[in-house]
């Protein structure tokens, strides 16, 4: 194979990485996005539900007890254990999630592919690499985001 035919093979191999890594992370960094946002959130909206009580006591149950009209103050006591209860659970589920998928990770590893493959690419198109070295390249490169699927739409 001529060494021009090897290096726009090459190039075209390398774009058809970059259109799978590029629809990878459209989809994924919203989803990590997500995770982390309801992770923090769920975190901080459960503490301030039990921080309510804590440092208001008595007055700050009885206050709410008037606004929504609540027969006993216990029933105060208990709908914000039980809200707190469940955003902490929902909060660490979405954490232990992202984790157990290592979506942050992996978004970061395609991140950084994407970033080297165009540098390759521009390499390559610029002729500082010769087609055998690019390749060796881009190999090392794709091994490290195995878990893109370039045939994926």
């Amino acid at each position: 194979m001529k060494p021009t035919e090897a290096r726009q093979k090459l190039s075209d191999r390398i774009g058809v990485q970059e259109a799978a890594i590029g629809a990878y992370l459209r989809r994924e960094r919203p989803r990590r996005n997500r995770l982390v946002n309801f992770t923090v959130w769920g975190s901080v909206l459960a503490a301030i539900l039990t921080a309510g009580p804590a440092f208001g006591g008595t007055k700050f149950t009885s206050a709410l007890q008037k606004v929504f009209s609540l027969q006993e103050s216990s029933t105060v006591w208990q709908l914000l254990c039980l809200a707190a209860v469940l955003l902490s659970g929902a909060a660490a589920l979405a954490a232990n999630l992202a984790s157990s998928h290592s979506v942050a990770t992996k978004v970061t590893s395609a991140e950084t592919c994407l970033a080297q493959l165009r540098a390759l690419q521009v390499a390559l198109q610029l002729g500082y690499l010769n087609p055998e070295d690019a390749l060796k390249l881009f190999q090392q490169y794709v091994a490290q985001v195995s878990f893109v699927d370039p045939a994926a739409p």
